[in-house]
């Protein structure tokens, strides 16, 4: 396929925008894999990558989880070094020790993960390793200013002092690209930088990306939104398996056959046909003038025996909170009933593990930080949530195996052993694993958080087959999501917040992006 230049969208520049201070900054990057091979110990990741990023332009970098795109771009920007081949940099060969070395030649990578330090505050995090100096002492001051700065070009009006712990998931995104921008990149790597962004804030960040091109910075952009590559770049490079397979220009490729192309078959079908629900008219959960102070106030729905029901809204309308508050990991006011039987206290459940034994199982959006502890081994991590079984008395490490023998099979989690960190997997899998997890105490209702953050079209398609299955098995199912089309493809009712109130819940009949979009941000005509 040719390479075929677009021509970037006028965008004037914002003021204010740091400039490049140093000469290797200062400069465009052009890079050149040559061969790149990367082996984790007997593991080979990356297969001889070989393919060329000219300056002052967007490229979408596409690849199923495990593809090798991030640890090809970690190479790039110093965190690992090649076990073969090289990287060149405006035609000179660099051995990048560090992501300082990198960052010397203007190279900046946004993680996935967060990687800030939550007990300090936003300008430190920006500038840390990089701190401004008066003298022998810290510039507080100046520090401040650049953050603040920084902080509007990418749309969060927020103090600079503030602590990172008091952020939320979408914030602490828009604190890394600030960080990324105030550190003057030239070849800036965003990866998923749109996961937890509301619509406004993501049409910030393309704004931005339009800016940064026309000024002569190169972008990595790796998403598994498609539409939004479609959108902002002007070419994708398509890896799998460790290895480059295709690029061509975006103008040249449609979303269908990326996806293809990532997954190397055809992709077709990528939402289950919708069943019909269990004929059960009685809901396994009711809830009704449920409140959560400072999050959601006067909340009713309920969900019966296979059903899903989806929860839509804008990041900050409430809707994690208000399941928090029901799990008990928030203050909460109101009643709930599950199965008939209304709980004592009428305020849902007093801690996460009572909920779990009354039957309701939860799947935080955090997959790393609350989903699953990455450092336990996949067994361990699938049956700590229902250990009293595996325990009898003393823990049966044989019954544990077995367990996880059949979840690998189960849920399609795809691992060359079962002796393995959780860390190990890729993200795709780490999500089916947190899903086998969550489900391990059998519970009648589940709550999924964004369950398919982060990872790549091939599992999201997994995941959405493994939720419809759930639900023919009779489970109620709840899906919070912040993609609109991912609700309805998949649920059979799909209630809407904003600003902490339910404004309205859907038929599958009446979902359409408009009505979803409408209802979310408060502009449903009047006549309606």
């Amino acid at each position: 396929m040719s390479i075929a230049a677009r021509t970037p969208p006028e965008t004037a520049p914002a003021p204010g925008l740091p400039q490049p201070a140093s000469p290797g900054a200062g400069s465009s990057v052009a890079v050149e894999f040559n061969e790149v091979v990367k082996e984790f110990g007997a593991v080979r990741v990356l297969h001889g990558v070989s393919f060329a990023l000219a300056p002052g332009r967007v490229y979408g970098l596409l690849g199923e989880n495990g593809a090798g795109k991030s640890t090809l771009m970690k190479i790039l920007a110093g965190y690992e070094q090649p076990t073969g081949g090289t990287v060149s940099i405006n035609g000179m060969v660099r051995h990048l020790a560090s992501s300082r070395d990198a960052e010397a030649l203007g190279i900046v990578l946004i993680h996935q993960e967060f990687n800030l330090a939550d007990d300090l505050s936003i300008a430190d995090n920006i500038f840390l390793g990089h701190e401004k100096k008066k003298g022998w002492l810290l510039d507080d001051a100046a520090m401040r200013q650049g953050a603040a700065l920084a902080l509007a070009q990418v749309g969060l009006a927020i103090d600079p002092a503030t602590k990172v712990r008091r952020l939320i998931v979408a914030e602490k995104q828009l604190v890394e690209i600030a960080k990324a921008v105030a550190r003057r990149a030239r070849l800036l790597i965003m990866d998923e930088p749109t996961a937890t962004l509301t619509v406004g804030e993501t049409e910030r960040l393309f704004k931005l990306i339009a800016q940064l091109r026309a000024d002569g910075v190169t972008i990595v952009y790796i998403s598994h939104k498609l539409d939004e590559v479609e959108r902002v770049t002007d070419e994708v490079i398509v890896m799998r398996d460790g290895r480059f397979v295709a690029r061509a220009p975006t103008s040249e490729v449609n979303r269908h056959q990326m996806a293809n192309l990532m997954v190397g078959r055809e992709l077709s079908d990528l939402y289950p046909a919708r069943d019909a629900r269990i004929a059960d008219p009685s809901p396994v959960l009711r809830v009704r003038e449920f409140s959560v102070p400072g999050w959601a106030s006067g909340i009713d729905f309920e969900v019966r025996p296979g059903e899903i029901l989806g929860f839509a809204g804008l990041v900050g309308a409430g809707r994690t909170e208000l399941f928090e508050g029901l799990l008990g990991l928030r203050p909460a006011t109101g009643s709930v009933e599950m199965a008939g039987s209304q709980l004592a206290a009428g305020t849902g459940w007093r801690n996460p593990g009572q909920a779990m034994r009354q039957g309701l199982t939860y799947l935080s959006e955090d997959r790393k930080g609350k989903g699953l502890h990455v450092n336990l081994g996949l067994r361990e991590n699938l049956t700590l949530m229902a250990l009293e079984r595996y325990a009898r008395p003393w823990l049966q490490p044989q019954a544990e195996r077995q367990a996880l023998a059949v979840a690998v099979k189960d849920f399609g989690i795809r691992t060359g052993s079962l002796e393995l960190r959780a860390s190990s997997l890729s993200g795709g899998n780490q999500q089916k694993l947190a899903l086998a997890k969550v489900l391990q105490p059998r519970p009648k209702v589940v709550v999924l958080d964004e369950p398919t953050r982060g990872v790549d079209i091939g599992a999201k398609r997994d995941i959405y087959f493994l939720i419809q299955r759930l639900a023919k098995e009779g489970l109620a199912v709840i899906v919070i999501s912040s993609e609109l089309m991912e609700l309805i493809g998949l649920c059979h009712r799909v209630a809407v917040m904003r600003a902490g109130r339910l404004q309205a819940t859907l038929d599958a009949d009446h979902l359409t992006e408009e009505e979803l979009i409408a209802h979310a941000t408060g502009t449903i005509p009047s006549s309606r």
